[in-house]
């Protein structure tokens, strides 16, 4: 058995009682803040080039992955992503009114047509 511990007295027990109230007051956190992000809703002519260079190698386009990847506005990567999949560098995989998932064209998709 661990050795018994000395008990404080009533009187010594009551005073922590009251002493424990009189703590700091709890502040109220701030909240989480976030970057504000600072897209272009234009093209330049170095992102545009780098855009038709970059996107129709890339596995996984979706609009997320060009806004992150080249800081432009979410309306605009959905627009150069239609034109490009209507010019034929890149194929839709799902098209549904939320989300939009492209994937780059293969050879094999040249050979059908």
């Amino acid at each position: 058995m661990p050795p018994k511990v000395q008990q404080k007295s009533k009187e010594a027990k009551m005073a922590a009682a009251m002493a424990g109230g009189k703590g700091k007051k709890k502040k109220w956190s701030k909240g989480k803040s976030r970057d504000k992000v600072d897209n272009k809703v234009l093209f330049s002519k170095e992102q545009h080039e780098r855009f038709q260079s970059e996107v129709p190698k890339m596995k996984l386009i979706t609009v997320s992955t060009i806004v992150e990847k080249l800081k432009i506005s979410g309306g605009l990567a959905r627009r150069a992503l239609m034109e490009m999949a209507e010019e034929g560098q890149i194929r839709p995989v799902c098209v549904s009114r939320s989300q939009r998932i492209y994937t780059r064209n293969i050879g094999e998709d040249d050979e059908e047509e």
